[in-house]
This record gives structure tokens, C-alpha cells and sequence, in this order.
């Protein structure tokens, strides 16, 4: 992607300017982002897909008794028996991931691509009757609102106090105040940067698409980080025993011997003191697939009985589902991590960028990026053209 050359779905900015002057700073509505736009499901394709377990669905129904307004929420899948008539108002079908099911979701997901893919995570997919949305709420995350169909008036307003409802399993804020609104029809788009308060209502039917974004927690990745570490610690810092020869005689003997606290500390600094295991526990955690993906190998028999120094005469991409990310010295895909050097380095990390590779591009591998390409197809991670 050329992130200096301005783009529509942008409202004429380069990505780089995006970057610079909205990410994470403030909103921007770009009427007309994706022109002609055309929902990638139907309305019945979407509910036959909230039947089964592949993707995560919801289904939210907005109620009003005496004058108080109640949210009722029932997870999936959603069952044809689950769903409200189409004629009744104030009800919001919700389905998460599309992207990992759907290749036109797909595509669309990676039209965001200038933002990294570490911070990318899906696109989910709302359907709503008339009146229908989820509630005045913020998300910790940046987001992309795409109008796909029909219409949904947005109010929004950068507020500090974010205090959530209490008899809801929403996520509801209690006090919602905004300061401004748009009316979104088809192709338009309106960007809001993490903790910016938001409510969306259907105006007649409609699809909205959100683009959501990662935005891990420390604490949820220093646990998760810690928890990977753990496999290392052999390796790391050995198994050396504890030795006291100076120790005194104690008049305390519950008290811990500060040497002994000195050795565990030393022990722990230790395991994560090398910045590069740090850098590749790192891209193991994210390049992993969350926890409902499965994946499929697409190999013919025959392609295993066909001897060939070019096995791939059409070329391979990566599946949508995959999950691939490299830094300085590490490639990370689906949570597994391999070094790579030379040319083989410079085509890995032209497939993960590119996630397609031609046969011209795969006429510079060597046998034992061919063995490994063929390792992540027998995996189906990637697939052959």
C-alpha cells in the first residue's frame, strides 16, 4: 500500500496523513468511504450464519417498561426460533469475526492494512430493525463504522465520565451526553478513536460493519507473556540451588533471609533479561489464532505424488484465517515462530505482507522454505492457486 497517496475511503487523505492527524485523536466521518458499497452478505445469509457455531453471535433486543429502557441479550447461536419477526422494532443481530469465514469480509478487513496487522483484529457484522442498536456505550479500541445498508444515525461525544449501567449485561453508560451527530447511509464511514462514546441507531433497516482493532491490556499480556516464559526457564537460567555458607544463627526464624530474596529476584531477572526471547514470545502471542478458528488442509493426493523443484505453478496464499507477523529476526504464523535468513527471509516476509505469493515470487525459495511453505499447507494455513 502507497501510505503517502491520498484515498477515498480516507475522504482524500494519504494514510499517513490519517495517521498523523485522526488515530487515536479524534473523530472523522468520510461520507462516500466506499462508493457503490454492496453488503458482502444478504440479510439471509447472515442469519443462516448465526445459526451455527463458526461464528459468535448475539442477539439484542431494546425494550421499553415504564418508561425505563431494558436491554435483553442472548448469545448464539441464534436459531430461527430465537429471532424476533422483522416487522417488530428495536432489535440488533450481532456476528463477530466475519472475516475469518467470509472471503469478501476478508478482503475488506485488509483494506485497513496501513494500520499494522498486530492491531488489527475483525470485522463484525450488525443487522437492525427500525430503532434498533446496542445502547450509548464506548469500546477500548479504535473502530471503523461502515454503513452497509439502509441507514443509522450516530451521536457521539468525547466525555469523562464513563460510568456504566448497572442492570444490564451491556455495557451501557449510564450518563451519555453527545455533542454531535451523523446520519450514515450506504459507504459512509465514521472513525472513532478508543474511549469515545458513541450510540448508533437504525433508521429503518440496516447493516453497519465495525472494523475493530487489538488493544491488549498490560496485565493480560505480561500473564500471557509470563505463562510462555514458563517453557523457557530451563533454558534460560538453568537449575542452580540456593546456597547460604555466610548465613548467621537467627533469632527470627520466620523471618525470610533477605539473601534468599535476592537469589529468587535474580532468578526472575534472569529469564527476562534477553530482549530477543522477550520479541518472540511476543509475536507467538500475536499471531495466535483465537480460540474457535480451525483450519483446513486444501493438499490433493496428488500433489503429494508430484515430484516438481516448483510444486506450486500457480502460486499460494495464505488462508484468512492465518495469523502472520514477523520482526528483525523471527516469523511468526499461528502462534509458532521460525528464523529466517537471506532470500528465504525476504520472501517470507513478502508473503505475510502480501499474503499471496506468484510462482515468479516463488522461484527464489530454497527447498527448505518450499518444505516449510508445504508444512503450513498441509496445516492449511496457506493454500496453493
Amino acid at each position: 500500500m502507497q501510505i503517502n497517496h491520498p484515498i477515498p475511503m480516507l475522504a482524500g487523505l494519504s494514510p499517513q496523513e490519517f495517521m498523523d492527524k485522526y488515530w487515536q485523536k479524534k473523530p472523522l466521518l468520510i461520507k462516500g468511504a466506499f462508493k457503490d458499497f454492496k453488503p458482502v452478505l444478504s440479510r439471509t445469509e447472515l442469519f443462516k450464519l448465526a445459526e451455527s457455531e463458526e461464528v459468535q453471535s448475539r442477539l439484542v433486543e431494546h425494550q421499553t417498561i415504564n418508561n425505563q429502557s431494558k436491554w435483553v441479550v442472548k448469545r448464539g447461536p441464534i436459531k430461527g426460533k430465537d429471532k424476533p419477526p422483522f416487522n417488530k422494532e428495536a432489535w440488533t443481530l450481532l456476528l463477530q469475526g466475519v472475516d475469518l469465514i467470509n472471503a469478501q469480509a476478508a478482503q475488506l478487513l485488509r483494506q485497513f492494512r496501513f494500520i499494522p496487522d498486530a492491531r488489527l483484529d475483525d470485522l463484525m457484522i450488525s443487522y437492525a430493525t427500525h430503532r434498533g442498536g446496542v445502547g450509548p456505550h464506548f469500546d477500548s479500541y479504535d473502530v471503523f463504522l461502515l454503513q452497509a445498508s439502509g441507514q443509522r444515525l450516530w451521536r457521539i461525544g468525547k466525555q469523562k465520565d464513563l460510568t456504566l449501567r448497572e442492570d444490564t449485561a451491556l455495557k451501557i453508560l449510564a450518563d451519555f451526553s453527545p455533542q454531535k451527530e451523523y446520519l450514515l447511509s450506504p459507504g459512509d464511514m465514521l472513525y472513532l478513536p478508543p474511549k469515545y462514546a458513541h450510540d448508533g441507531v437504525a433508521v429503518g433497516e440496516c447493516m453497519t460493519y465495525s472494523i475493530g482493532f487489538r488493544a491488549p491490556k498490560s496485565d493480560e499480556l505480561a500473564r500471557d507473556l509470563l505463562q510462555r516464559l514458563e517453557d523457557e526457564v530451563d533454558e534460560l537460567i538453568g537449575s542452580k540451588l540456593y546456597t547460604d555458607p555466610q548465613q548467621s544463627a537467627v533469632a527470627n526464624p520466620a523471618q525470610i533471609p533477605a539473601s534468599m530474596q535476592y537469589f529468587a529476584m535474580q532468578a526472575l531477572a534472569k529469564a527476562i533479561e534477553r530482549p530477543a526471547v522477550f520479541a518472540r514470545l511476543l509475536g507467538e502471542s500475536l499471531s495466535e489464532p483465537k480460540d474457535h478458528v480451525w483450519f483446513q488442509s486444501t493438499r490433493t493426493e496428488a500433489s503429494y505424488k508430484k515430484p516438481s523443484k516448483q510444486p506450486y505453478p500457480n502460486g499460494i496464499r495464505l488462508d484468512d484465517q492465518t495469523k502472520m507477523l514477523y520482526d528483525e529476526t523471527c516469523i511468526f504464523i499461528n502462534g509458532e515462530s521460525w528464523r529466517a535468513t537471506g532470500k528465504d527471509k525476504t520472501l517470507i516476509r513478502l508473503l505475510a505482507n502480501q499474503r499471496i505469493l506468484s510462482v515468479e515470487e516463488l522461484s527464489s525459495a530454497s527447498p527448505d522454505a518450499l518444505d516449510l511453505i508445504g508444512n503450513w499447507i498441509d496445516a492449511g494455513w496457506a493454500h496453493a492457486l
